[in-house]
């Protein structure tokens, strides 16, 4: 007659799923490295035999004929992929930074990126969101169309005098601009409880759209001060800064008092709803519109981290936005913050 499961079985299930997935990942991790080692060398050797015997375009051709019939049972060697490869080795060969980041990302990943990217500035931001977030290749597609990178750079905040050195760089990351709420499915006249509910049945790409490692906590969070409540209407936590994040909706342009609100509810969340161990809680104004001067001097004497930001169901950066993108070498600075 066998024993008896012991009770604290389940406990040792877990534990050996948890590390046969941690082997997985690792497995999987180093495949992709060596695959992404693969092609680099690829590419450098067409790229070689190009400077050196002005070998073109045939060669390319015939390669991708003869590696197919050699290994038919793999994928990737077509001569576009090839010459994909080419590109990929001559794009990064000869910067410092991007070269050893390249391999932590998928192949079809890099692609997108190195197809769709202007610079090397904006191609390392994809890369580390990439990385950092885990995005998918259509979530990746989705974000660069979206101007993300334009619209993290441009962010409104008053971090700088609020937030502690270490984590700002990656807070200031965590805001963008602007955001894109084309799954919501709204009439052009809409209140803020229905813009609320509206995101409410769309939480999923919501948090996607916020960009980052968010978890939802609750909408129209309760906080009550001598007898009086008082209600934040979405409530996050950002798992990679380990902090609460109140996101206040307006259908209208920003007006300077809604730091003063925000300011409150930061406070009374820190004081009584944050853990010991996490940082300050960090507030979010999304507004239909807003004037930048307007915002600067709102945000200027406030002593609470608060980034205001504007929503549009569809969206594309203005070109004089563009204009206003910080010079590269703050750039630099900000996207070394972010690892």
């Amino acid at each position: 007659m066998s024993k008896p499961i012991p009770d604290d079985y389940r406990n040792l299930l877990m534990e050996v799923k948890q590390r046969i997935r941690s082997a997985q990942y690792e497995a999987l991790k180093a495949v992709n490295k060596e695959l992404i080692a693969l092609y680099w060398d690829i590419g450098r050797m067409i790229f070689t035999r190009q400077q050196e015997a002005g070998w073109g375009k045939s060669v390319v051709e015939q390669l991708a004929k003869d590696l197919q019939g050699e290994f038919p049972g793999i994928s990737g060697f077509s001569a576009r992929n090839i010459w994909r490869m080419r590109d990929f080795y001559l794009t990064y060969h000869s910067k410092e930074i991007l070269p050893p980041m390249v391999a932590e990302i998928g192949w079809t990943h890099n692609i997108v990126i190195l197809e769709k990217c202007k610079d090397d500035l904006e191609r390392e931001f994809y890369i580390k969101m990439t990385r950092k977030f885990g995005w998918t290749k259509n979530v990746l597609i989705h974000q660069i169309e979206n101007q993300t990178y334009e619209k993290t750079l441009l962010n409104q905040t008053n971090f700088d005098q609020t937030v502690s050195s270490e984590i700002r760089n990656q807070l200031k990351l965590a805001v963008k601009d602007e955001y894109t709420f084309d799954f919501l499915e709204l009439g052009d006249e809409y209140s803020e409880r229905q813009l609320e509910e509206a995101i409410l049945t769309r939480v999923e790409p919501f948090l996607q759209e916020m960009g980052g490692k968010f978890a939802f906590i609750g909408s129209q969070y309760r906080l009550e001060i001598d007898d009086e409540e008082y209600f934040i209407d979405i409530l996050l936590y950002h798992r990679t800064l380990k902090c609460l994040v109140a996101i206040e909706l307006k259908i209208g342009k920003f007006l300077p008092e809604y730091v003063g609100k925000m300011q409150f509810y930061l406070a009374v969340l820190d004081d009584k709803v944050k853990l010991p161990d996490e940082n300050p809680s960090v507030g979010i104004i999304l507004c239909k519109s807003k004037q930048k001067t307007v915002v600067e001097y709102a945000l200027k004497e406030s002593n609470k981290p608060i980034g205001v930001g504007t929503y549009q169901v569809v969206s594309k950066l203005p070109q004089e936005l563009k204009n206003q993108l910080p010079a590269p070498e703050q750039v630099a600075i900000l996207l070394k913050g972010f690892e």
